[in-house]
């Protein structure tokens, strides 16, 4: 297949790399110094137990326009960075190319082939409809991110832990197009299980992001420190307790109690989140996808929430202050 990843970061940089190493044909879209260390030495994928491949058969460039016709379509940038990017999408098409969303948060095409709010664009992810005008919902394959991985350097991911991109149809449906990406993905070692409601294991990911991400973001602590805290620990539960309101309001079925999920970000360690990440780093935070699309779908549904908006605006301040 010919694969092009837009946003040849951490994320995508792995999954590019375990791509082209199984033999697909891949470009990678990247920047800067990250751009110019591919092209001179290769995209250097350094496992957790510290083995390193060398990727040298790609194409890595800064222009999507020199990329060509794909088959299939990575966007694996921030959510905050896809408008941008959108509208330069298109030169990357024919007329069978999936577009594979893996980002955090609530995605824009979340109500797309839903049935009820059908029509609702989601004002927090794509307020102007940039992102659904050049990335047409029949396109889409959604796309659950599990893998942790780091830029240790230019051109240099560094794998953590987590190898698994859920994958599904926006209608449910287990297309042959599902099926042959899935398979794509496997043999090149990674775990792509096929979902038929691809929301409800959205909503288990995104349920524990969005109180850990951001409480991280405002008090610098580790997920196990949160966890652990009791004060903080209750705002988390509190957070996530809106959050399920609203995510069972809309059909969404939780195959995990409440408390296994902050167990279960507990047992994760002191680890720092992605969003604690980019305020240290003074990067801009996907808190509007995480946190305020959440907040947004509370008011859609007529569900309060307010430890969730007490904290989206917090964090918001917080990126303000960094300009």
């Amino acid at each position: 297949m010919k694969i092009c990843i837009v946003g040849a970061g951490a994320i995508g940089g792995y999954m590019g790399a375990k791509l082209a190493l199984a033999g697909e044909e891949v470009t990678l879209i990247a920047r800067g110094a990250h751009l110019e260390a591919i092209k001179t030495n290769g995209l250097i994928l350094r496992s957790p137990d510290g083995t390193e491949d060398v990727v040298k058969d790609v194409f890595a460039t800064q222009s999507i326009g020199e990329a060509g016709k794909q088959d299939v379509v990575v966007v694996a940038l921030k959510t905050q960075s896809v408008p941008a990017v959108a509208p330069e999408l298109p030169a990357l098409y024919g007329e069978e190319t999936m577009v594979v969303t893996a980002q955090n948060g609530i995605p824009w095409w979340y109500f797309r082939k839903l049935g009820k709010y059908e029509d609702y664009r989601i004002q927090s992810v794509d307020p102007d409809g940039i992102v659904e005008a050049n990335m047409p919902a029949d396109r889409v394959i959604g796309c659950i991110v599990y893998p942790a991985a780091e830029l240790a350097a230019p051109g240099i991911v560094q794998h953590l832990k987590g190898d698994r991109f859920t994958l599904g149809e926006l209608d449910g449906s287990k297309s042959d197009r599902l099926q042959k990406l899935a398979q794509v993905f496997r043999q090149a070692g990674l775990k792509a299980p096929v979902r038929n409601q691809i929301r409800n294991e959205l909503w288990v990911k995104l349920w524990g992001n969005l109180a850990f991400n951001p409480i991280s973001a405002l008090t610098r602590a580790t997920l196990e420190q949160i966890c652990q805290y009791p004060l903080t620990r209750e705002l988390a539960r509190n957070m996530m307790q809106e959050a399920q309101t609203i995510a069972e309001k809309l059909g969404v079925e939780f195959g995990i109690s409440l408390e296994q999920r902050i167990q279960g970000a507990e047992e994760v360690g002191a680890h720092k989140t992605s969003m604690l990440q980019d305020i240290e780093a003074g990067r801009p935070t996907e808190v509007d996808a995480i946190v305020g699309a959440v907040a947004e779908l509370g008011r859609l549904t007529n569900t309060p929430t307010p430890h969730i908006d007490a904290i989206y605006g917090s964090v918001k301040l917080l990126e303000a202050q960094q300009k």
